[in-house]
């Protein structure tokens, strides 16, 4: 598969998770009202978005390398800010499981892709384009959304 096919599919995906946390989050007014959790209910949402954000992007630019480059680099900004938030809310409320106890990963998972963004000649230790990595780095981001919105919906904490 090309990275531009893989690219709309995976926004797509994407934008639709956003849009199926968004019933999720409608279904569960408690957590609207409490602060902590709200956050958190915020911090899945960009788990799914800044990724959906980052693979539109990649598509706009075409063979323009600039135009990626900048969207991953502002989007893992990003990521990394709303990472540091969601962190400091999973301690507060003590959400312990597996993906919200190590959710530290996806702040250096959101590192290298802004790192691969500024500098792309690292990724030719791998053997693959830029794009390709940043495309592998993408999916450990949304996998480790998804499985923090299954610990939030099913109340895991252990």
């Amino acid at each position: 598969m090309n990275t531009d096919s893989f690219y709309a599919i995976v926004s797509g995906i994407c934008f639709a998770l956003a849009g199926l946390w968004w019933t999720v989050v409608e279904r569960r007014k408690d957590w609207l009202v409490n602060p902590p959790m709200r956050s958190l209910a915020g911090g899945v949402y960009a788990s799914f978005l800044i990724p959906g954000v980052m693979s539109l992007g990649s598509q706009i630019g075409g063979d323009n390398k600039l135009i990626w480059r900048a969207v991953f680099a502002i989007a893992a900004g990003l990521g990394m800010y709303f990472t540091i938030r969601l962190l400091t809310h999973i301690r507060k409320i003590s959400r312990e499981g597996v993906f919200a106890r190590n959710r530290w990963l996806v702040l250096f998972l959101y590192g290298f892709v802004l790192l691969l963004s500024l500098f792309p000649d690292l990724a030719g230790m791998t053997g693959l384009k830029p794009i390709q990595v940043e495309a592998f780095l993408l999916c450990i981001i949304i996998l480790s959304g998804n499985g923090l919105a299954w610990e939030m919906m099913t109340g895991y904490s252990g």
